[in-house]
Order: structure tokens, then sequence, then C-alpha cells
């Protein structure tokens, strides 16, 4: 039997601070208890992006496609990475990735 592969997203409330990205972890662990294989999507945390938005148009009226995406990567990649690190210290074994890693 093959086991079922969740997928759960999480947007930027969520995840907007310590005790969300905990209690995310928590709903995650949960899912796992029930036998299930978790993939988690994490947005960044709280208003990250529009934050950083907000300083390329400060920068450049027309920033280059390439390094506002990059730009606005940097806040899943925090979010991915606490989550990570909430998880494993509960106990659960985790890993983040970016898109391209995946």
């Amino acid at each position: 039997m093959h086991q079922t592969i969740v997928v759960q997203k999480y947007g930027g409330s969520s995840v907007s601070s310590i005790q969300g990205i905990d209690r995310v972890a928590e709903r995650i662990i949960e899912t796992q208890r029930q036998g299930h294989a978790i993939v988690a999507v994490v947005s960044a945390m709280g208003n990250t992006t529009n934050e950083l938005l907000t300083l390329a148009k400060q920068v450049s009226s027309t920033p280059p496609k390439r390094e506002l995406d990059l730009l606005v990567s940097v806040g899943e990649r925090v979010s991915m990475s606490l989550l990570a690190m909430a998880l494993e210290n509960k106990g659960a074994k985790a890993k983040s990735f970016t898109g391209s890693q995946s």
C-alpha cells in the first residue's frame, strides 16, 4: 500500500510569527501521525513580500525581473527554513527546498 502525500499550503498570516510557525509545525506533525507524507508550501512571513517590493521600487522604477524574482524569494526562504527548524525541534524529520531544488 502506498503512503498518501498531502500538500499543505500556509500563507503569510499563518507563518507571520514564531508562534504561528510553531502552530503550522504541529499541524504538519499531526497529519504525519495520521500516516501521510507531507509537502508543506509556505509563503513569506506577514508582509515581507510587499516590504521587499517597496524596497525594490525605491532602488529602481523598473527593476529587472530576474533580480526582482530573486529578491522576493528571500521571504519564502526564511519561512521554509524556520519551519524546517521547528519541525526538527519537535522530533520530525524535515528539509526545506526552493522550487528549483525540488
